[in-house]
């Protein structure tokens, strides 16, 4: 072993440490052998910066082959000598690999598992850094590269084979992604497209890690792609996939779950009908198009709604049935009923749509019972949906929201009619449509006053176009409990979408999942046998995607219909537990652990200058707007929110949420757009609340305060016993011996309190 080698494992050994929220595995990366100026607050060791990162993976059934293009550049006026350090992916039996450096061939050096984890552990006791204690057990490839001139890039690609595991139908593939931390500036483009290519068809579609774009190409073939710049990518990419059930069923129905065994269990559940059906599977619908054209829809407003409804009219499958309803002081239908969408009746509706003009009050009360009156002559085996569209609040007829709840109900007659509500702009009522969405089982969009209200509305038509299974309800057999499913209750199903479910077990071992609906007029009953382990582990996104799912119902409950102490009470344990950041959860956050006494520098929010004041009771007053305001920035804001917490399929959705409150075209109070992780910019946000800097890890949020992590889990136990130890001691390493499952929450740093059984270790 050369004498270089103790530094390039070290190296490999901090690159390795995790800060993002998701447990992940490093990229590849150049380590630096000797250190040289870099930007403050970053690793000497990575000096370099990336300035490319751009992954294509080829998945042939089980077998995947994966293409690495990076493009490093040494923005130093030295010529450096490094490392080229790529991880091998956890579970991954690799049989081919090359690496290409400006066109020349170069052998890497393997280093498997156990000698990496002997190699790990030294390390750990002797550099005083645990770094890998997250990482041990896991090999990874290396190769020396030199020269590395000054201000020049180095281009590296590299290609591997490696078989995929199936588990429980699906097939799971994995790159890690987590380059944040290794990229001296963030990275100009960032892209990893997968073609997957499967010998039945394919089925289920979905990545927990990031928000993906599908296109399938026939049945066994599609292309998934994420793309991004200028970023700092902190996850890794997860992709799932499921082909034709061996039974022949439509629809597809696959369970994941995360148990660590001290309590009930996490599950997600996915449904899909694939992206090509036969057409006798696809159920004709009837639709009722509801517009808005009172006066404060002139101008561009207006002309993007005409847009949307000329291309939805265009997209009517033949033997759909719709119809158009004009609103302003009063509701006009153009046909007064359900028409066939034939080529003479879709002109009719486009003329009518043309001739729109903004004029007078907005009868909302009127336009809905309008649209429902349609259902009067309607087959029960089709899906009705009424597409809604205003940018106001009620202010001809009834404008009490109850009352046109009531009439809406009335109308409605049962709960197999589909309200979905387009909100323009913020002079609208968010409690108004949110609650008739909630009452028919469908969602609200919203569209501000920078978003094209042509391009939300054709991309939603597109997407429930193809009914496959309506009036959808779902149970579960056999000997396990199922509680606090999200969502709570079920829409329907359509041919190119899934249903992605999330929701708590108790109890464990073999069981069924019963999907019951309406396929094409016929009533259908799907069992699928699953079975719901006892112990599961690998899946730590699971818990955070449905606790993000389930803060996001509880918040709405609150603004919708009220607070309560339960209510707070589980928003406030779960946002603290899993680091879901809102103004909301931050005051509830605040006012529990002032309750309780926690200690300032212990709290999970912290205040420029301390405990707050101004700054605290600026926070309590935009929490309060938010569950009485129904109209305006703050409401919209606070509506947007809580459905993209409700709908969050990936952890970059569920991050997306915390952005609402810096959106384009919002004027809201400093409170609500403080940053929401990391440290407060002194110049630009004097004054303003944030959370402290967190990792989520295994299944633990630890939370920053000074250079101590401290796990979100010990004030759950204020009279636990409390252990100190110290970091690197052989009582250090027999607590690892004693609890393997600890060794990630102590990797997070030297300084640690986690709460282990009922134990608080303190690692000093």
């Amino acid at each position: 072993m050369s004498h270089h080698t103790p530094i390039r494992i070290l190296s490999l050994m901090i690159l390795l440490v995790t800060l993002s929220g998701v447990a992940a595995l490093a990229d590849g990366l150049i380590i630096i052998r000797d250190p040289v100026p870099v930007p403050r607050n970053h690793y000497a060791f990575a000096p370099l910066q990336i300035v490319n990162h751009n992954v294509k993976v080829t998945i042939t059934d089980q077998v995947a082959v994966t293409e690495v293009d990076q493009t490093f550049y040494n923005p130093n006026n030295q010529r450096l000598e490094g490392t080229y350090l790529f991880p091998i992916p956890k579970g991954a039996n690799i049989d081919k690999f090359t690496m290409d450096i400006n066109g020349k061939q170069i052998e890497a050096e393997l280093l498997d598992a156990d000698k990496a984890r002997q190699i790990y552990t030294d390390i750990v006791r002797h550099m005083r850094d645990p770094a890998l204690l997250e990482y041990a057990g896991q090999g990874a490839f290396k190769v020396r590269i030199f020269p590395i001139e000054p201000n020049s890039n180095k281009r590296v690609t590299l290609k591997y084979t490696q078989l995929l595991t199936s588990d429980s139908g699906l097939t799971e593939y994995v790159y890690p992604l987590n380059t944040e931390k290794f990229s001296a500036a963030p990275i100009k483009s960032v892209s990893v497209q997968c073609e997957i290519r499967t010998t039945d068809p394919l089925k289920t579609i979905y990545s927990p890690s990031h928000k993906v774009e599908t296109v399938n190409h026939g049945p066994t073939k599609a292309v998934v792609g994420f793309e991004t710049t200028n970023a700092r990518p902190d996850s890794d990419f997860h992709l799932v996939f499921s082909t034709q059930p061996p039974d022949g069923k439509d629809i597809a129905v696959n369970l994941m779950a995360y148990n660590d065994a001290d309590g009930d269990g996490y599950f997600l559940m996915l449904a899909s009908p694939g992206s090509h059906l036969a057409s006798e599977k696809i159920a004709k619908k009837d639709v009722v198009f509801v517009v808005d054209t009172s006066g404060s829809m002139a101008g561009e407003k207006l002309d993007q709604a005409k847009k949307a409804m000329r291309f939805c009219i265009a997209n009517l499958d033949d033997g759909d049935r719709f119809d158009v309803v004009r609103f302003s002081t009063e509701a006009e239908p153009l046909f007064d009923g359900l028409t066939e969408a034939s080529e003479a009746n879709r002109k009719k509706a486009t003329e009518f749509v043309d001739g729109f003009k903004p004029i007078g009050g907005t009868a909302i009360e009127d336009a809905l019972t309008q649209a429902l009156r349609s259902r009067k002559d309607r087959d029960p085996a089709r899906p009705f949906v009424v597409i809604f569209l205003t940018d106001g609040r009620p202010t001809i007829g009834n404008v009490d929201e109850d009352g046109i709840l009531k009439s809406v109900a009335t109308a409605a007659g049962d709960d197999t009619a589909r309200v979905f509500s387009f909100g323009i702009g913020t002079d609208i009522n968010t409690h108004l449509l949110d609650r008739l969405t909630e009452k028919t089982r469908a969602f609200s969009e919203y569209v501000l006053p920078d978003e094209d209200i042509e391009v939300k509305v054709s991309n939603f038509y597109t997407k429930i176009a193809h009914p496959v299974l309506s009036d959808l309800h779902l149970s579960f057999s056999g000997g396990v409990r199922v509680t606090k499913l999200h969502p709570p209750v079920l829409g329907d199903l359509f041919m190119g979408q899934q249903l992605v479910a999330f929701g708590r077990y108790s109890g464990h071992g073999d069981a069924a999942i019963i999907l019951e609906g309406n396929m094409a007029g016929k009533e259908v009953k799907l069992v699928n046998e699953v079975r719901f382990p006892k112990k599961a582990r690998e899946h730590e996104f699971i818990p955070r995607l449905w606790a993000t799912r389930r803060v996001g119902f509880l918040l709405d409950q609150i603004r919708l219909h009220g607070e309560s102490g339960e209510l707070k009470d589980e928003v406030t344990q779960l946002a603290r537990r899993y680091h879901i950041v809102t103004p909301y959860t931050s005051y509830l956050i605040v006012e529990d652990e002032s309750r309780r006494d926690v200690p300032v520098a212990s709290r999970t929010i912290q205040f420029q200058g301390g405990a707050g004041g101004r700054e605290r009771e600026e926070l309590s007053n935009v929490a309060r707007r938010l569950n009485s305001e129904k109209s305006g920035d703050l409401a919209v804001a606070g509506a947007k929110e809580s459905q993209q917490l409700r709908q969050a399929d990936s952890l970059d959705e569920a991050d997306a949420a915390k952005r609402v409150y810096r959106a384009e075209g919002l004027n809201l109070p400093a409170a609500a757009t403080a940053p929401t992780a990391g440290p407060v910019d002194d110049a630009a946000a004097e004054g303003q609340s944030a959370a402290r800097e967190a990792r989520f890890v295994e299944g633990r949020t630890f939370y920053l305060q000074g250079d101590e992590w401290i796990d979100g889990m010990v004030q759950s136990k204020p009279n636990a016993k409390r252990i100190e130890i110290t970091f690197g001691s052989d009582e250090y390493f027999e607590l690892l011996d004693k609890h393997p499952e600890a060794a990630k929450w102590l990797s997070v740093g030297q300084h640690v309190q986690v709460l282990i059984d009922t134990v608080v270790y303190v690692i000093k």
